[in-house]
């Protein structure tokens, strides 16, 4: 499927349901129903609109389900995730892109370390759009301030770079990278 034909104001045949999910459900890790209830929102004018849409049905779902959305999210340099295979295909590269795939031991102890302790104040994995200006040492920083959020922030803020991320994938799809 054209990733820019589901965003059009054409009637939609009963199989471009699955082409669109199938076209647009990586840009949440593991959550395709992100993907599936913004379908209902359809048509959508271009890629803002769409995005816009995914973002809308986020803050439409219960605390549960966000809660949810937030653990699908991979550790940050989880090396035994990264040598495995466990990530998505779009997480390892990303991850990559940030050099989190190259720690020293030294940095690989820290990240670990607050990444124990963000899972167990908040319940789900340290989540930022590693892509753009973030390097190794700002990610690391942004880590161990977030961690002294308030659950609510934590929360809000975690959602917010998951929509970051998925803009990131959904420009990569429209772009053809």
């Amino acid at each position: 499927m054209n990733p820019l034909a589901a965003l059009g104001g054409r009637p939609v045949a009963a199989d471009e349901r699955t082409a669109f999910l199938r076209t647009y459900g990586h840009l949440f890790e593991h959550s395709p129903w992100v993907v599936e209830r913004a379908f209902e929102q359809r048509p959508f004018a271009d890629a803002a609109a769409l995005h816009a849409a995914l973002v809308q049905v986020i803050e439409a779902a219960s605390l549960a389900e966000q809660t949810d959305l937030a653990r699908a999210h991979p550790e940050l340099a989880d090396k035994l995730a990264i040598a495995s295979g466990a990530l998505t295909a779009e997480s390892a590269a990303e991850q990559a892109g940030a050099g989190l795939n190259q720690l020293s031991p030294e940095q690989f102890q820290r990240f670990s370390a607050l990444n124990a302790a963000y899972r167990a104040r908040f319940g789900f994995p340290f989540i930022i759009a590693v892509r753009g200006q973030r390097d190794r040492t700002a990610i690391l920083a942004a880590l161990t301030s977030r961690v002294q959020n308030a659950p609510e922030r934590e929360m809000a803020t975690s959602l917010a770079e998951v929509a970051k991320i998925a803009r990131f994938r959904l420009d990569d799809l429209i772009d053809g990278n």
